[in-house]
């Protein structure tokens, strides 16, 4: 568990299934899309799922009121991916808010505190994020975090598809910050 002013950042619960369904309902960025929920029984399938993840996965939860506003996540992966030997110290954290919280300030307050865990308590050299190029409050997320633009890709991904059915593909930024830049 991570707590800061506003926040804990804890382990899902099953009980968090109304809130989660809030905001993946309509998800906001369409790099959520495939994880867009329809029902109350869907949240509680996925939430189970999330149960068991206690390291990496949290829910952003307002300590005033035990609500789930959103979640943050990162898995480890090697900073040199074809060699099995290097160590599991690079991250790529994913976050969401629920739309009715954003603009508050929870989204850096969890996000700075979840960085601070990843380099100081697991051992993180790298972490980088991968943001569209629309979405503006991310990006400046990613500043506020300290983190600099790498690069632009243009047409990296598609997540949802055209009107014709064809894929929608998007331009990604690439944001990254050091362990050794990091001034948290």
């Amino acid at each position: 568990m991570i707590e800061t002013e506003r926040l804990i950042l804890r382990p899902f619960l099953e009980s968090d299934a109304t809130d989660v369904l809030e905001y993946l309902r309509e998800p906001t960025v369409n790099c959520f899309a495939s994880m867009k929920l329809n029902s109350l029984e869907e949240a509680k399938a996925e939430v189970k799922n999330r149960v068991s993840e206690t390291e990496y996965y949290f829910a952003i939860v307002l300590k005033e009121t035990g609500k789930v506003i959103g979640e943050i996540d990162a898995y480890p992966e090697r900073g040199e991916p074809h060699d099995t030997s290097s160590p599991l110290d690079t991250f790529s954290p994913c976050w969401m808010l629920n739309g009715d919280y954003q603009g508050k300030g929870y989204a850096h307050e969890a996000a700075h505190a979840f960085f601070d865990y990843l380099f100081r308590e697991i051992g993180a050299r790298r972490i980088y994020a991968y943001t569209e190029d629309y979405n503006l409050s991310s990006q400046h997320l990613c500043e506020k975090l300290g983190m600099r633009r790498e690069g632009l890709f243009e047409e990296f991904v598609s997540f949802v598809n055209n009107p014709d059915g064809t894929p929608c593909y998007e331009n990604t930024m690439q944001y990254a910050i050091l362990k050794k830049e990091w001034n948290g």
